[in-house]
């Protein structure tokens, strides 16, 4: 079993930020793959189901991003899914615009979500899929910027993006990350 995490901020009023990436991928998975409608759950909203013969929970949690740790952490221990069964959607500045990157483990990079799970979880050995925001240019407008939403410019790329992120998801399940990151690049 497997559980799929996306990143972000619940409400309307954070739906379309660039820090919501990861929440916007578990729609566009859940839709592709036929999961059941989302409901509340450990802190945040679940869906199931199967991709490839594998089972699925998808999880959005709805502790706002600093916190994400715990619906997480909650959902992992009810389903006993190890850190390695963990895979984890979620907005990274340091990579360009529709750039996607998986890896096993590794920093945090400052990222409040990631940083928050792995305290709870006790470990970095989680998939990341790093899915490229750019940086304002400044530190000190990051904050602002991952809290606004996307501009008109970004939309093509979401569009093109976010169905090759769900359509070889099985990629992943299979431990292909090498082929998944080659399947979703932009052109």
């Amino acid at each position: 079993m497997y559980l799929i995490v996306g990143l972000g901020n619940p409400g309307d009023k954070y739906k379309h930020n660039r820090h919501n990436i990861g929440f916007m991928a578990m729609d566009v998975i859940a839709d592709d793959y036929g999961f059941s409608p989302f409901r509340a759950k450990f802190q945040g909203q679940i869906s199931e189901g199967r991709i490839g013969g594998q089972k699925v929970v998808l999880l959005k949690p709805e502790t706002y991003m600093n916190n994400s740790g715990q619906s997480v952490a909650a959902a992992a221990k009810f389903f006993k899914i190890p850190p390695e069964n963990i895979i984890i959607f979620h907005d990274e500045l340091d990579l360009q615009p529709g750039k996607v990157r998986v890896r096993l483990g590794g920093g945090n990079a400052g990222h409040n979500g990631l940083k928050s799970i792995q305290a709870h979880l006790g470990t970095a050995d989680t998939w990341r899929v790093r899915i490229g925001i750019g940086h304002p240019g400044d530190k000190s407008r990051v904050s602002g910027y991952v809290l606004s939403d996307f501009a008109k410019d970004d939309q093509s790329w979401i569009e093109r993006l976010l169905p090759a992120l769900s359509k070889h998801i099985d990629l992943l399940l299979q431990g292909k990350d090498s082929d998944y990151m080659s399947k979703v690049v932009m052109n």
